[in-house]
């Protein structure tokens, strides 16, 4: 649930009735020296599509920064839209930025631009995205992997709403809304020095945080009956989720959660049968709880273990973090037969930024299903 919201009628009381009627109103949570009675805080006992349209309801009216948390893969762009949908700039534009599948130095001129001769091969001046954005809402996805220095740069822009384009004179005035996004701790990276305190408090005006897939099961059935309706091919039709798929989906766990759950239906739609998702997801589960059982995460094919000494440490939370990523991503190769081209689309990566990936977390290229090409041969075919 959202922590910045809380409208049981448990906390409201006698007043919940005249609250809940007026879904607009937003009362914030009380402070440390205030009585719980002074303020009304927010927290609805609702599942988390019912809370997400509650959330939107209150903060569409409001043109403010918006920072969206979750896990990879949960759904934290798809929020995105919506909310630019809802808001006061829905008829201008939606762009969006991974600051995670560029390097640094492209990210700059992605964002801000540049004029003619700012850098070898600059053969023309190119508006940046927050330029294009003008009068719209920006997607910086991934935020927490934008270098620090770029950081500093993203947090003139929300102050003074300029920016200076790479080789430019003079400045560019801009009225544009930024919603970020992170799979990352941004608390834990300001304490590693990884992300300017400053600007997380600049971004952090709303905080959206999206629940992973394991903590929504409700929506897993629905949600798998859609991405089948989605791709299936108009003259086919698509399968029927039997009551074993069904309990199967459920007691799934799914590490890449709303991503990993629609690649496995589009596999759905092309083995048309139910056994071979079943035994898929069965054999997932099994190399999962074995490499907790090592104490690895599935994924990091290659990993040092990690020394405990009396709690954890830097070294621990990077590792753990590194595990993570690489566990969605090895979901996303398998997903794809280990073609990476394909598994860089979906995860909205530059494909030589996920080559890097790989080789900096040890993650093995050549592993590929038996009946897969050679990985160049099949790259080459996308």
């Amino acid at each position: 649930m959202n922590s910045h919201l809380d409208i049981s009628p448990e906390t409201l009381g006698d007043d919940a009735e005249a609250v809940l009627s007026r879904p607009y109103l937003v009362t914030p949570a009380a402070h440390p020296d205030e009585s719980a009675a002074d303020l009304a805080a927010y927290r609805p006992a609702m599942k988390w599509k019912e809370e997400l349209g509650f959330i939107l309801a209150q903060v569409s009216p409001f043109d403010v920064p918006v920072l969206i948390q979750g896990e990879t893969g949960a759904g934290k762009e798809v929020v995105a839209r919506m909310l630019h949908a809802r808001s006061t700039r829905r008829n201008q534009q939606f762009l969006k930025l991974n600051c995670a599948a560029l390097p640094s130095e492209l990210i700059e001129s992605e964002l801000f631009g540049y004029e003619r001769g700012a850098f070898t091969g600059a053969n023309k001046s190119t508006p940046g995205k927050f330029e294009l954005a003008n009068g719209g809402t920006i997607f910086l996805d991934e935020i927490g992997d934008m270098d620090v220095s770029l950081q500093a740069k993203l947090l003139q822009v929300l102050q003074d709403r300029e920016f200076l384009p790479l080789g430019a004179r003079e400045p560019i005035k801009v009225d544009v809304r930024v919603i970020a996004a992170t799979h990352r701790d941004l608390e834990e990276a300001i304490e590693r020095g990884e992300f300017r305190e400053d600007l997380y408090y600049r971004l952090d005006v709303f905080n959206i945080k999206v629940p992973a897939l394991r903590e929504r099961p409700e929506e897993i059935i629905e949600l798998a009956r859609m991405f089948l309706e989605k791709h299936a091919h108009p003259e086919l039709g698509f399968p029927v989720i039997t009551p074993q798929l069904r309990k199967t989906l459920l007691a799934h766990t799914w590490p890449g959660n709303v991503r990993e759950l629609e690649n496995l239906m589009r596999r759905f739609l092309i083995y048309r049968d139910p056994a071979i998702i079943e035994r898929e997801l069965t054999r997932r589960m099994g190399s999962r709880r074995t490499s907790l059982a090592a104490g690895q995460e599935p994924g990091l094919l290659i990993s040092a273990p990690l020394k405990k000494a009396g709690g954890p440490t830097i070294e621990a939370l990077r590792h753990n973090r590194n595990a993570e990523e690489a566990h969605v991503i090895v979901s996303v190769l398998e997903s794809t037969r280990w073609n990476r081209k394909q598994a860089a689309r979906q995860l909205g990566m530059d494909y030589k930024a996920l080559l890097y990936r790989m080789k900096r977390l040890g993650i093995d290229g050549t592993r590929e299903s038996p009946s897969s090409t050679p990985n160049d041969a099949q790259d080459q075919l996308q």
